[in-house]
């Protein structure tokens, strides 16, 4: 799903969604509110954002292997890409996050599928496994280490995926440029706070960009 945003922009976005086997899909709340604050006008961006299922989510078509989604990213990005021949911010919420980090800058990926990103923002990070991964291991961001683009982790400060110190810790052996942003009082879907999450999220952006709607400092 498109949103198409300002025919002006100097920017398109990819957004991943949270765990399907947990019911996340791209219609997910913090996603589409994510969406808004890079898309609606009101937040000054007016990015195309586009929204997409994991494989065997919705109509999307395969089936659900925790990992290979990566791949689905990447394609994503290769697609926006290639339709608006802007450079690109990559987002992600919860297992979303995730897998557009592993896209992005995990030793598996595409760099012709990762040119074109300027940003990454890292919503409700996991660094714990939930329910929907109940034997699988704690989340691995150790080649974070190598990795330049800029990057935002957005979390609520009781998230139950990340407390507070675990989120620091993932973060801190990432490259520079990065920030950790704190939502107070907001548990992992950012219950009640949505509003909030979306005001930090645009702030961030506002401060990476040089001159408004240009481009991102790297």
């Amino acid at each position: 799903m498109i949103n198409e945003g300002s025919p002006h922009a100097a920017f398109a976005a990819v957004i991943a969604h949270p765990h399907p086997l947990g019911g996340g899909s791209m219609h997910n709340k913090v996603v589409y509110h994510a969406m808004k604050a890079m898309c609606a006008p009101e937040f000054g961006f007016g990015f195309p954002v586009l929204r997409f299922n994991f494989r065997g989510t919705g109509r999307s078509e395969g089936s659900h292997d925790g990992t290979a989604e990566d791949g689905d990213v990447q394609a994503a990005l290769a697609w926006i890409e290639n339709e608006y021949r802007l450079p690109v911010v990559a987002a992600g919420f919860s297992f979303g996050a995730a897998m557009t980090l592993a896209a992005c800058c995990g030793n598996g990926a595409a760099a012709s599928a990762t040119t074109h990103v300027r940003a990454l923002i890292a919503i409700g990070l996991p660094v714990r496994s939930g329910a929907a991964r109940p034997k699988a291991p704690a989340y691995d961001y150790s080649f974070l280490a190598q990795c330049r683009i800029p990057k935002l982790f957005l979390s609520g400060d009781r998230d139950q995926f990340a407390t507070e110190t675990e989120l620091i810790q993932a973060a801190a052996g990432a490259a520079e440029p990065k920030e950790v942003a704190l939502v107070p009082g907001a548990d992992h879907f950012f219950t009640g706070r949505l509003q909030r999450m979306q005001s930090a999220l645009a702030g961030w952006l506002k401060e990476q960009v040089h001159d408004p709607g240009q481009r991102f400092r790297i």
